[in-house]
């Protein structure tokens, strides 16, 4: 079909769509990823790239020893998350930091065609800061965008962005060989291809649209096979009461739709059971970020009331004997456990349970077809099984799409199997927003709501992320209590829902408030023979980089703070350093200090009252403004309930600060106030 339309056109243009055919096209697809979402998106594309085609070159941005911007001639695609407070990921670093070199020529970049898919959160303040940041210095270098940037939004699906995308990104690529086969024909004639053939070109590609969408047509056709998944004539034993869709249950148009699902990831781990002697390595072999050190809890308080909503605590740590060093502001990670009690249940589920203390061996499988298939840095070598569920994988983790396509080829029930392609299918969008990301659905769910999915382990093993460690803001001053770090957060409450009937609380904070319990509740703590705690619990921690949240190197310079919640813990940091200041330096001039703070109820969660109390009154906090969302007020005029209202009420003094006095605005709270 395509070489009859292209007839119509002149001999060369035959020989280029035929050439098209039989060659598949080359991109350069790099992507940059801190959790692993970029790394999996890009591996779609990868996949997807043979069905149309094309050969997807893709490699980590960070081996640059691999590709070549300053001489690739092909497009490149980029897929970037976000990390931080708007940083790009540790991988893309040193790519950042080569392209913003200010010596660079603006048309250093100006042979480039590029698209880019930008990962981000739109509840952080720099929504897609790490997408934005390469976007904008390529751009200022002169590289042309063949496909418009794409900035997928994880707090409301990043699928709703990335699917649409990625979809558009083949005709996008059409077009770029096309402009790039154009130029290639006006070099060998002779002819310039600077910016003044732009007409020119432009000509051509309206010229040519008709073949152009005939061959995309042909190709879709072509993908079908891996790309569709034909209606399955399933009758499901279902009451007729069962009109709402669920977890478990699909009603039309999707029930009733043929599906498009994503292509079946190829396996690439091998996993084969050893003996039960030896030892598990040391949890500091997990880390590659930096020194862990292993430090015990001294002191663990409650800061908030039984009857509030949410449950604060505060932590103690014991850093006398070790390196660690932090300034106030700082935030450092805790290597945390998944719940011992739903690695008991997955084992028994996978039917692996005799087996859990078993050394395993987890190898790249031989022959894969998977693109940079390489050995897995988070798993060790050597380690048993219930090691690697325990500290390794997030089991946890919401399941992505790739991995439902995985598990439907593990399931045996037909209608299991066709809800299970529904869920990870492009029809079923919606579903899979409602009934699996949003309800926080996650690899147990599913096994317990499809009983007929057996998936091996190795399979997990691919599919399930990396378990990160936490990141929690430092709520102390090392100055103002040497050897001690101390820290605060709420316990993560997750209730039960239509699609998940089991009630949980977080990773971390789950596994923390369990293990400090005895701390908590001295009374019910078993005692030695000399009376003391029969045992002192240790966690494992290491440092997370901040260049920015710290306090003014000027101490004259005035600063501002807002910490609604257990956003006001690096500012109790703060405050304490600033105290231990103007005692030791009674002749510096010192700015002065505002806090705004909020809590639902002043007398259930109001945290650190009384050293709040102290901070004024011996002058180390000159402002404090205080509001209560929850509390009912008889006064005339209602008392503003969030710290943003108490702002307003301030923005005389807000002004002053920061436009005449050139003072400091520090804001720490929940996504949706920070």
């Amino acid at each position: 079909m395509i070489v009859f339309i292209c007839s119509i056109f002149k001999k060369k243009k035959v020989l280029f769509w035929e050439m098209r055919c039989d060659l598949k096209r080359r991109f350069l697809l790099l992507y940059a990823t801190q959790k692993g979402q970029a790394k999996a998106i890009a591996e779609e594309i990868w996949q997807q790239a043979g069905a149309h085609g094309l050969e997807a070159d893709m490699h980590c941005i960070s081996e640059m020893d691999k590709y070549n911007l300053e001489t690739e001639k092909d497009p490149v695609v980029i897929v970037i998350s976000t990390t931080g407070t708007g940083d790009p990921p540790d991988t893309a670093r040193k790519f950042v930091k080569k392209i913003q070199d200010t010596t660079l020529p603006p048309d250093h970049f100006a042979h480039l065609q590029y698209g880019l898919l930008g990962l981000g959160d739109s509840e952080y303040t720099f929504f897609c800061n790490g997408g934005k940041t390469v976007d904008r210095q390529l751009q200022e270098l002169g590289a042309q965008r063949f496909y418009d940037t794409g900035l997928a939004d994880d707090s409301v699906g990043l699928e709703l962005v990335v699917d649409p995308w990625i979809d558009g990104l083949w005709l996008a690529l059409e077009e770029a060989f096309l402009l790039q086969k154009e130029k290639e024909d006006m070099s060998s004639n002779g002819v310039s291809s600077s910016l003044s053939a732009a007409p020119h070109i432009g000509h051509e590609l309206n010229s040519s649209s008709e073949v152009q969408n005939l061959k995309l047509e042909d190709e879709r056709v072509r993908s079908a096979d891996v790309l569709t998944q034909k209606l399955v004539d399933i009758h499901l034993v279902t009451s007729t009461a069962d009109t709402e869709p669920s977890l478990v249950h699909s009603v039309p148009p999707v029930s009733q739709s043929a599906l498009n699902i994503p292509a079946l990831p190829p396996e690439y781990i091998e996993v084969q059971f050893q003996d039960t002697h030896g030892e598990n390595p040391h949890l500091s072999s997990l880390i590659s970020e930096g020194a862990t050190f292993e430090v015990p809890v001294t002191k663990a308080i409650q800061l908030t009331r039984e009857d509030a909503i949410k449950t604060a605590l505060l932590l103690e740590l014991d850093i006398a004997d070790t390196v660690f060093d932090y300034q106030p502001g700082d935030a450092f990670y805790v290597i945390c456990p998944n719940n011992v009690n739903e690695v008991e249940e997955l084992l028994h589920i996978l039917g692996l349970s005799e087996k859990a203390e078993y050394f395993v061996c987890v190898q790249v499988k031989q022959g894969t077809k998977k693109k940079g298939a390489a050995h897995l840095q988070h798993i060790p070598e050597r380690s048993t099984l219930k090691f690697i569920l325990t500290w390794c994988l997030e089991i946890r983790a919401i399941p992505k799409k790739a991995f439902l396509r995985a598990l439907v080829e593990c399931t045996s029930d037909a209608g299991e199997k066709r809800r299970l392609q529904e869920l990870c299918s492009r029809q079923g969008a919606s579903d899979y927003t409602r009934f699996i990301r949003d309800s926080n659905v996650c690899l147990l769910d599913l096994l317990r709501a499809f009983p007929s999915c057996k998936p091996s382990l190795n399979l997990l093993i691919e599919h399930l992320p990396k378990l990160q460690a936490r990141s929690y803001s430092v709520s102390s001053s090392n100055l103002y209590q040497p050897g001690k770090l101390c820290f605060v957060f709420n316990i993560v409450e997750f209730p039960a829902c239509p699609a998940r009937p089991v009630s949980r609380k977080g990773v971390c904070t789950g596994w923390l408030a369990e293990l400090v319990a005895p701390l908590l509740h001295p009374s019910k703590n078993t005692l030695n023979k000399k009376g003391g705690s029969s045992s002192t619990e240790k966690i494992s921690i290491f440092a997370r980089p901040n260049n920015t949240f710290h306090l003014p190197a000027d101490q004259s310079v005035p600063f501002m703070m807002v910490g609604p919640g257990t956003g006001i813990s690096p500012f109790i940091g703060f405050l304490q350093h600033r105290q231990k200041l103007r005692e030791e330096h009674t002749d510096w001039e010192f700015g002065e200090t505002w806090l705004f703070f909020g809590c639902r109820h002043q007398d259930r969660d109001y945290l650190f009252k009384d050293e709040l109390r102290c901070f004024l009154e011996n002058g180390t906090l000159t402002h404090l403004k205080v509001c209560f969302s929850r509390d009912s007020s008889t006064a005339e005029v209602a008392p503003p309930k969030y710290v943003q209202d108490v702002i307003r009420l301030y923005a005389k003094e807000v002004a002053r600060v920061l436009l005449k006095e050139r003072g400091y605005f520090y804001i720490c709270g929940m996504l949706k106030t920070s």
